[in-house]
């Protein structure tokens, strides 16, 4: 079964956001429908053949710690070597650097298949490409060469090591120190690093030939001391085993796994603790401390690290929208195969129905479908602003669109993770008392889907920074463009989607009313409630990329009923709950802040 409906991604990647009209920019000349269409038809198939198989193995046999080494599935090797061999790692990368230039939209569209399939086994290479990309931007043409390509082959894998078990999400309370050790002929600036990183995902495995961390640490200042805050915070390439110029491996550096982190999901995901600089294993050249080599400039780190963790916020999104769409694949087949009942007393004679039938089953399957594709389509959505701001034609679109990716990766991270979760639980609802045995496939989708408001950043962490920095901090550019594209929505709607567009102008107007209220509100005020916001604000934009899809849906009978109707289901339904939400940001309520710790 596929887990994302293809007729479904079509529409949405050419019908909708026109795929094809991105082979007129020069990035992307080379390629047409026939070759996205192969991407799509290669996805499909590793999908079902290579990640799909070992969903549930990967799930019951985790990965496992010698003391020494990590050890994983075989199968998840197997897999991502099928997934290099396919050329996937290297999709989106410049051909000068093996890649194929594939647009973001077509890439990602590809990865939903895979992670639909076995999320878990789809981390590795996604943590491997935004590392792979962050460093071609910034790092040398010799770290390029020998750090980056042999991730773009997919021979080595790559992480990013930023929390530590006593700073969480608080990165300025990092303690990881790098201690400046010379420079390396080819790959610049070293350093030894002395501390720990945890929740690091694909930490230590044995499916690639290397791992390259990428390592935030802080430089000591003259006095030795490591600053407050953010200062120091730079951004180190960490291999695993040394590198030589002709890309050979050398000594093994100082990097030890400490620990695995059990998870309730993304079980075949290695998650570790890990110790640099420890110096009781591995002595790199003759002495303790994790060899590093700078990527960027002292003070840099943090800036630097967010290309990878930009792309890897929309990333998670796009994961938690490809889980939602497979649980709602398993509750409609289970749904329209599953008997039990009848609809009214007038059949009581007749056989059992199946469930779909029932009222409340098909809330719950229109509720799953409008919050899968939602999602889906939002993510999607992003991808083809990354391509707008890589490859269009001006200097104007190419900032309009970075405006407008950056106001709404934080709702592309934090919108499907949230209600993804919440289509997740709804098809284990229809499942009923199956749903939640180890038989159906559906409690564990929900597991690996309820890591996902965590990873890169919890609701909250993705509120502070829609609210304090993408709107509050910002001129209103962001916020106008995207007035500006609901706009033309709005004005290309035909008179049947009339109620619906009044109800987004309204909502749309909402929006702009409660930014002036937080414009006037203290840093810490407006603050209070930006988690309401941030859940209003994302139900706003996918309410009008429901109706932007609705407008789109013109040539197949089936695909645009489908499309209205569901859009009409949202709007119906889901939009209303944001008038309250934004009230509660407009009102200031300080009842969360305020409330007595001793009444707790």
């Amino acid at each position: 079964m596929p887990f994302i409906d293809r007729t479904t991604l079509d529409f949405l990647v050419y019908d909708w956001l026109a795929a094809e009209g991105l082979t007129t920019h020069a990035r992307y000349s080379e390629h047409n429908r026939e070759t996205f269409d192969a991407v799509f038809d290669l996805s499909a198939r590793l999908a079902d053949e290579h990640f799909a198989p070992h969903y549930k193995l990967s799930d019951r046999l985790e990965p496992r710690l010698d003391g020494e080494a990590v050890h994983i599935l075989p199968e998840v090797g197997e897999a991502l070597r099928a997934y290099a061999e396919a050329g996937l790692f290297a999709a989106t990368f410049d051909e000068s650097l093996g890649g194929a230039q594939i647009p973001a939209l077509i890439h990602t569209a590809s990865t939903a298949m895979t992670m639909a399939a076995n999320v878990a086994t789809a981390a590795y290479p996604m943590l491997t490409v935004a590392n792979a990309r962050l460093l071609t931007v910034f790092g040398t043409p010799a770290q390029i060469d020998i750090l980056a390509r042999p991730q773009i082959e997919g021979r080595w894998f790559g992480t990013m090591c930023l929390s530590e078990p006593q700073a969480g999400s608080s990165l300025g309370d990092i303690t990881t120190r790098a201690v400046a050790d010379g420079a390396d002929a080819l790959l610049g600036p070293r350093y030894r690093l002395f501390g720990n990183k945890m929740w690091i995902s694909g930490g230590d495995q044995d499916a690639s030939e290397n791992i390259v961390h990428l390592v935030l640490a802080k430089v000591p200042g003259d006095d030795g001391r490591l600053g407050a805050g953010l200062a120091g915070i730079s951004l180190f390439a960490v291999p695993k085993f040394l590198p030589a110029a002709d890309g050979s491996l050398g000594e093994a550096n100082d990097v030890v796994v400490a620990g695995l982190n059990h998870k309730m999901g993304y079980r075949g995901t290695a998650n570790c603790l890990l110790a640099f600089g420890e110096g009781t294993r591995h002595r790199p050249v003759n002495a303790a401390g994790a060899i590093g080599f700078r990527i960027g400039n002292v003070g840099q780190g943090l800036a630097i690290m967010f290309r990878m963790m930009n792309e890897a916020r929309i990333a998670v999104g796009v994961g938690a929208a490809a889980l939602a769409c497979r649980g709602y694949r398993h509750a409609l087949d289970y749904a329209r195969e599953r008997t039990q009942g009848r609809v009214t007393a007038a059949h009581k004679n007749s056989p059992p129905m199946p469930i779909v039938v029932h009222a409340d089953v098909r809330r719950m399957l229109l509720a799953q479908k409008v919050y899968a594709e939602g999602a889906l389509a939002l993510v999607l959505y992003c991808a083809r602003l990354v391509d707008e701001e890589a490859s269009a034609a001006t200097e104007t679109e190419r900032h309009a669109a970075a405006q407008l990716l950056g106001l709404l990766t934080p709702i592309g991270k934090s919108w499907p993770a949230e209600f993804g979760l919440v289509a997740n639980d709804l098809a284990i609802q229809i499942h009923g008392g199956y749903g939640y045995t180890r038989d159906f496939d559906v409690e564990q989708v929900y597991r690996d889907n309820r890591l996902n408001p965590i990873h890169e950043g919890t609701h909250g962490i993705q509120a502070n920074d829609l609210v304090g920095r993408k709107i509050l901090r910002g001129n209103g550019e962001a916020l106008a463009l995207l007035g500006e594209r609901i706009e033309t929505t709005l004005a290309a709607c035909t008179e049947d989607l009339s109620t619906e567009c009044t109800a987004l102008r309204a909502a749309w107007g909402d929006v702009n009313d409660t930014v002036a209220v937080l414009r006037g509100a203290s840093a810490d005020a407006a603050l209070y409630n930006a988690a309401a916001f941030l859940s209003a604000f994302g139900h706003i934009v996918v309410a009008w990329l429901w109706l932007d899809q609705a407008r789109a849906a013109t040539a197949d009978v089936a695909m645009r009923a489908g499309r209205r109707e569901a859009c009409r289901y949202f709007f119906a339904t889901e939009l209303p709950k944001t008038q309250q939400q934004l009230a509660l940001v407009r009102s200031g309520n300080d009842m969360a802040v305020m409330f007595p710790d001793a009444c707790f």
